[in-house]
């Protein structure tokens, strides 16, 4: 019959070997959380500066853990580009549902312009992740349909209280973010010194009391903006 060993209460597990156990609430063991949140700190770095094509294999090596344990906790590009952007998706629709409910129309279609812009001259990851080059990432085509109906809504709000000239095209948006990105460079500083003009410029014409005629609005959507050649 074996022996038996006894163990007095309180006493740690004789093998140090162990990983501690899981945490309340967490799901995951200490040291896997620990794996995860420097994998995530390191995406968003790499995404922000390099675009999410960055090799998965570079973010694996800055986070200091091996492409297995990337690929355990992120089984896709997709999983981890959605995982590293939940903050930045929600702050983008935030932006947009603050600029609808603001008081006065011009001054939240304006915020809406620039803060967005901003976000595109800052963090090329997020750009290219918000306007889907996963489309499978969130319901592509429902977020899509309804951040459209909401810049329509915004649009027409700014031109009820004779603020935006009356032929601006809700689509006129996908414009701007297509002029805009095209000024993002390597230079943080640069881009952001960029857009900030070029929005500036953007939306003084946009103003009612400028009254020479354009011609008629491209058929563009932000799908567009997808589509558009991906920066490296």
């Amino acid at each position: 019959m074996p022996v038996q060993h006894s163990r007095k209460p309180g006493r740690p597990p004789a093998s140090t070997d162990e990983p501690p156990p899981p945490t309340a609430g967490s799901g995951l063991r200490a040291d896997a959380r620990h794996n995860r949140n420097r994998i995530l700190e390191a995406a968003r770095k790499a995404f922000t500066t390099q675009g999410i094509d960055v090799p998965l294999t570079t973010i694996a090596r800055r986070a200091g853990v091996g492409a297995a344990t990337l690929y355990r906790h992120f089984p896709t590009r997709v999983s981890l580009v959605t995982e590293a952007f939940t903050e930045q998706f929600a702050r983008c629709a935030a932006v947009l549902d603050e600029a609808l409910g603001d008081p006065d129309p011009w001054h939240g279609f304006c915020s809406f312009i620039e803060k967005v812009c901003t976000m595109q001259a800052t963090d090329r990851g997020f750009t290219a992740a918000f306007l889907s080059r996963f489309p499978d990432a969130i319901d592509y085509e429902r977020e899509r349909t309804r951040v459209e109906n909401d810049l329509a809504q915004l649009v027409q709000r700014a031109k009820d209280v004779g603020q935006l000239r009356d032929d601006f095209d809700h689509t006129d948006i996908t414009l701007v973010l297509l002029a805009n990105s095209a000024v993002v460079g390597e230079s943080q500083q640069v881009s952001l010194a960029a857009s900030r003009r070029l929005v500036t410029y953007l939306l003084h014409s946009f103003r009612a009391d400028q009254t020479e005629p354009l011609p008629p609005p491209a058929p563009l959507g932000l799908h567009h903006i997808h589509q558009s050649p991906p920066r490296h």
